[in-house]
């Protein structure tokens, strides 16, 4: 008798995504590296857990997954770029979406932390940090839209920071 295949346990990832550039007035970018042996270095990433999730709220749980950083403590300042890229999930990945579903879009964050933030790391995804100027932050993330929202990190935070100003 033959025997059905497993039923899947996990649901699968949603093809809405998150990136978090977390970073320092001064403009250190703080970047984790995968774990898994493949060393990649990037910014705080993660997927909507349910369709109607708001992506600030994504990138606030993501955060704290990832980093351990309350993006709500005081002197933190979590900004939508407004900014989305959208491209083709890596094929080593696409078993972890539904079938068919072969691009994924990523709405950019920005978020401001006080120089010093302490970051605690989920060891099942990361398992190093280093907090680099936004330029050589940029050359070490092997994904392009992540290196491109490092490059753009100035713009944002200039606006950013004349936003909290205007609003005080």
């Amino acid at each position: 008798m033959a025997m059905a295949p497993a039923a899947r346990q996990r649901p699968y990832k949603l093809p809405e995504s998150v990136l978090v550039v977390i970073h320092t007035a001064a403009l250190e970018v703080l970047l984790i590296r995968r774990t898994g042996g493949d060393g990649h270095w990037q910014s705080v990433t993660g997927s909507k857990d349910f369709p109607e999730e708001p992506y600030d709220a994504t990138a606030r749980r993501e955060v704290a997954e990832e980093t351990g950083i309350d993006a709500q403590a005081p002197g933190c300042q979590l900004t939508d770029w407004a900014l989305e890229n959208v491209y083709d999930i890596w094929p080593q990945w696409l078993h972890r979406y539904a079938p068919g579903v072969v691009r994924n879009r990523e709405r950019v964050f920005g978020l401001r932390v006080p120089s010093g933030t302490p970051v605690v790391l989920n060891p099942r995804e990361h398992d190093a940090y280093q907090w680099l100027p936004w330029q050589h932050a940029a050359d070490m993330c092997f994904s392009a839209s992540n290196a491109e929202a490092c490059l753009l990190l100035p713009r944002f935070a200039a606006a950013a920071s004349s936003n909290l100003n205007r609003s005080r």
